[in-house]
This record gives structure tokens, sequence and C-alpha cells, in this order.
């Protein structure tokens, strides 16, 4: 047991979730279906602002976007490991593969009823021809999420381009802090939402200690500003869509 290679093991928290970060980014680079659905779920976050979901229906349409995606990457995370023990045809692979295949066209089905129920009914559409924009200021906490949503979205997306970037050139490797970037963007939407000088200045109280850990933990200053400033920039472009009201 004592010779089993140390790099197989994380050995804190932080580097358990780094790790974690590293799977997403990998299948966001390599996996032409998550890029694809990537795409799709920002599509529909910025949809559902348009529309008067309660709270459960928002809820069912978060977990829909992300539990294809979660599929998926248990569908590449499968097909990889078959792949490193068999190294030709068995039958026994391809079923394997096959199924976790088969659990993503599920996944899929399970979106598809969801839009459904969620974006086509009769009453929704009308709301939508009606009143676009005043569904979205009825609702802080709907717009909140979806610019956070959209937030790690695009952290992923960023990661993801760099990562190919550093395949390329390793010497001008730029990875964005995701860490900074979401305490940021939570950060303008409790401003945003609260104005409370107390309470945003506990909640930068704690970005801050955020960014500082992510300097200590390696990160170069370009890095921990740009995830600063990324994250802010899309919760503010969220909420600016409400300025346009009609």
């Amino acid at each position: 047991m004592k010779n089993k290679d140390e790099r197989l093991y994380n050995h804190n928290f932080i580097e358990a979730c780094n790790n974690a970060v590293n799977g997403i980014v990998y299948s966001a680079t390599t996996q032409s279906n998550i890029k694809k659905q990537l795409i799709i779920g920002v599509i529909v976050m910025v949809l559902s602002l348009f529309y008067n979901f309660t709270t459960a229906e928002f809820l069912c349409l978060t977990f829909a976007v992300f539990f294809v995606i979660f599929a998926e990457m248990i569908n590449t995370a499968i097909e990889t490991v078959v792949d490193l023990y068999v190294d030709q045809y068995h039958p026994k692979a391809k079923i394997a593969k096959d199924v976790a295949a088969g659990a993503v066209v599920l996944a899929a089905c399970n979106d598809i009823v969801v839009a459904y129920f969620l974006f086509f009914r009769e009453t929704e559409l009308t709301n939508f021809g009606t009143s676009v924009f005043n569904q979205m200021v009825s609702s802080p906490t709907h717009l909140a999420f979806v610019a956070i949503i959209l937030t790690i979205i695009g952290i992923i997306a960023v990661k993801a381009v760099s990562a190919k970037r550093k395949q390329k050139h390793p010497s001008k490797s730029f990875v964005p802090s995701g860490q900074t970037a979401i305490a940021f963007a939570i950060l303008t939407a409790i401003w945003l939402n609260t104005q409370s000088p107390l309470i945003f200045c506990l909640s930068l109280a704690l970005s801050i200690l955020v960014a500082g850990n992510r300097l200590n933990d390696s990160r170069n200053f370009g890095e921990v500003v740009f995830g600063a400033f990324m994250g802010p920039l899309i919760v503010i472009m969220v909420y600016g869509l409400t300025i346009f009201q009609l």
C-alpha cells in the first residue's frame, strides 16, 4: 500500500477542488459534446431571464442543464477507463460504453421534457411577448443565480481556451483564477441586491481573502486581477439588461 503513487491522492481540500476543476476543464477542452452543452446552457440561462419562473421551476431548469453535462462527463470518464484497460475490441467494453452513452441520451431527453414544460407553455409564451424585461426585474434572486451560473460557465470556457494554448505554448500559459472570479461575482450580486454598505464591506473582505489565498497558491497577480474583473463584469452585464424595461 505504501508503494502507491502519491500523485493519485489529494492531500487537502484545496488540492481536491483544483483537481476537480482540472477534470471539468479537460472535459470542456477535449469533448465537443460538452462544449455544445455549455453553449446551450448559456443560452438557456439567458432565456430564463425572460420568463416568470417560480423558484421550483428555475431549480428544475438548473438541474436539467447541469445534469446532462454531468452525464456526459461520467460518459467521458468511463470511456477513458475502458480505453486504458482494453486495447482491442471486447463485447463487454462495448456494453460499458453503450450504457454510458445511453445515460447521456436519457439526460438529454429529460432536458427536452423540462424545456417543453417551462419554455413552450402557452401562458409563458404570452408573458414573453407582452412583458419581457419586467419578468427579469421582478426576480432579483433569479438574476443573481443566472449571473453566477454564467460566470462559472465563462470560467470553464476561459480555462479551456487557456489549457489549449498552454499545450501549444507552455511558456505563454495564462490561467485566470476561477475562485476569484466567482467570489467577486457573488460580491457584485450581493451589492446590487442589498445595497447595504455593511454587507458589501463584509463581502468585500471575504472576496479579498479569496484573492489573497489564490496569490499564495502560486497564482500570479495578473491571473487574480483578471478573475476579479471577469466575475463582476458578467454580473453587471446580466443586471444591465434590466435597464431596458418596456
